[in-house]
């Protein structure tokens, strides 16, 4: 099928459906200049002495704490990025009532940005901020700003509302994200390989017949429909 019968398919889709529900990953924000670290280790590795995955675990945040914050504050608070098309489709389709929610696997707050009010963030919020001792809540700019280890006033560690490696999710996070996949008549998964569990794994309490793929990297064959391009390109196309 070429492109532009698949973008008919899809408005087509899209105009059938009245719950649609967006499942992103890191895709969806390269598109606005944050950087996916799983596809530029070799980048990472000049500059830190471990892997990300490592740097971004709970062992290594407990013990190598400085550590984790001098790559925290160098390559996840990108505080200057901006909502891209597929960002403000999305806030769009949902102010016109056709998307119900969106699932998302990042950690940038740029869907809030763009517009949209209900999401589900599994891996938590880098505009998130508390201290361990006494639970103050701390901005971004904050954390941007701070040197070292950040402290609270009381002297407690503050620790970003980020989901890392050897952490559980959030159980209301995924319990509302599970039935919003189950109750949805579409669903559209962007940007992400659905290799990461169990965030991936929410894919299969789907059970509509309207599942849309959008990824750079590779086609979906359990797809009812794929993209083998950028998300902000294709949903750009569609109109609400």
């Amino acid at each position: 099928m070429e492109e532009r019968e698949k973008i008919a398919r899809l408005q087509e889709m899209v105009d059938q459906s009245h719950s649609i529900v967006f499942f992103g990953g890191a895709g969806v924000s390269t598109e606005s200049g944050i950087p996916d670290f799983r596809s530029t280790d070799g980048l990472y590795h000049q500059q830190y002495a471990y892997p990300p995955e490592t740097i971004l675990s709970h062992t290594f945040y407990e013990r190598k704490s400085e550590e984790f914050f001098r790559f925290y504050r160098d390559k996840l608070l990108r505080l200057d990025a901006q909502p891209n098309a597929a960002h403000k489709k999305l806030a769009e389709l949902e102010q016109a009532g056709k998307l119900r929610a969106v699932i998302t696997q990042n950690i940038d707050g740029l869907h809030q940005k763009a517009g949209s009010k209900r999401v589900y963030e599994l891996h938590g919020s880098v505009l998130r901020n508390y201290c361990e001792a006494c639970g103050k809540f701390y901005d971004a700019e904050y954390m941007l700003r701070s040197d070292g280890v950040p402290r609270c006033s009381c002297g407690g560690r503050i620790k970003p509302d980020v989901v890392l490696y050897e952490e559980g999710l959030d159980s209301n996070t995924v319990s509302g994200a599970v039935r919003a996949i189950a109750e949805a008549d579409m669903l559209i998964v962007g940007g992400t390989s659905l290799v990461v569990y169990p965030a991936a794994g929410l894919i299969e309490y789907y059970r509509g017949h309207r599942l849309v793929v959008i990824n750079k990297t590779a086609l979906s064959t359990a797809a009812d429909l794929s993209f083998l391009s950028s998300i902000g390109q294709v949903l750009s196309q569609i109109k609400v």
